[in-house]
């Protein structure tokens, strides 16, 4: 399923810009970028490690939830899929789906501010509470569900923070000032739960010691570098995107702002 999804965005993605998508190279650089490292931590070998390593696994969502879905938002790719999906599949089933009132009302509710920072924070303690995540870790279908959560909440959650269009009519986008305050708000409950895992004593996740770990490493080790993982890179990655959100917002401000007019520059001057 998720080699289909990434070969299937990678074709529409190609599609798109060969017929006349305008694309600059670090925007289609991080779309590819974002979208191998989604498949590369889920469909390598990696991921076979990432089911035997704390810390291994950690990395795994920190790339699907914060770094590899904030490149491919940071890309914006919607133009260049919209233009390389066929034309009878975009007008007659993609746009009326998508327009559909119930469609949404669901996407509008989710991207509430408080719901996405709610879901964004929530589905990373959900799946690191101890029960939970050794139940995902031992069912293939579970496990699945784990990585497809993360990977498209971290997109929905990105788009939110780092869309680069300010409020206006026609399209839903959140105002500058409550996106950083959205980023800031997520990092704090990141930092805990990092710092918790790793000045608790090792044992939190059995799992990991009951199947066995491929190469030698002391689960007081495994768990500290995971906790750090939870905590820094991620609260980092907040940081980050508040000074994307703050770059747009000069740039939103500067083409907004009224420009002096020529004649009374000359004036100025010649004054």
């Amino acid at each position: 399923m998720v080699t289909l999804t990434v070969a299937g965005a990678l074709v529409l993605y190609v599609r798109g810009l060969a017929r006349g998508a305008v694309r600059g190279f670090w925007r289609n650089a991080a779309f590819f970028t974002g979208l191998g490292l989604m498949y590369a931590v889920t469909q390598t070998q990696y991921d076979y490690y990432a089911q035997y390593v704390f810390f291994i696994h950690r990395l795994q969502h920190l790339v699907l939830h914060h770094l590899a879905a904030m490149l491919i938002v940071l890309a914006n790719p919607l133009p260049a899929l919209a233009a390389g999906t066929p034309a009878t599949l975009r007008d007659r089933v993609v746009r009326p789906v998508w327009r559909s009132r119930p469609v949404q009302l669901v996407y509008r509710g989710i991207q509430h501010p408080l719901v996405a920072a709610t879901l964004f924070v929530g589905l990373i303690y959900f799946w690191l509470m101890p029960a939970v995540h050794f139940d995902a870790m031992l069912s293939r279908d579970l496990y699945a569900l784990m990585n497809w959560s993360m990977a498209v909440d971290g997109l929905l959650f990105w788009w939110l923070a780092l869309d680069p269009r300010a409020p206006g009519p026609g399209h839903y986008s959140l105002g500058f000032g409550k996106r950083c305050l959205m980023l800031a708000a997520v990092a704090f409950p990141q930092i805990l739960l990092g710092a918790y895992i790793v000045i608790s004593g090792p044992g939190i996740y059995e799992i990991y010691e009951v199947c066995g770990r491929p190469w030698p490493i002391s689960a007081e080790t495994d768990q500290t570098i995971g906790g750090a993982l939870t905590w820094i890179p991620s609260a980092m990655m907040s940081v980050v995107g508040m000074v994307i959100v703050l770059a747009f917002w000069q740039r939103h401000e500067g083409a907004t702002q009224p420009a002096k007019p020529s004649g009374a520059r000359a004036g100025v001057q010649g004054g």
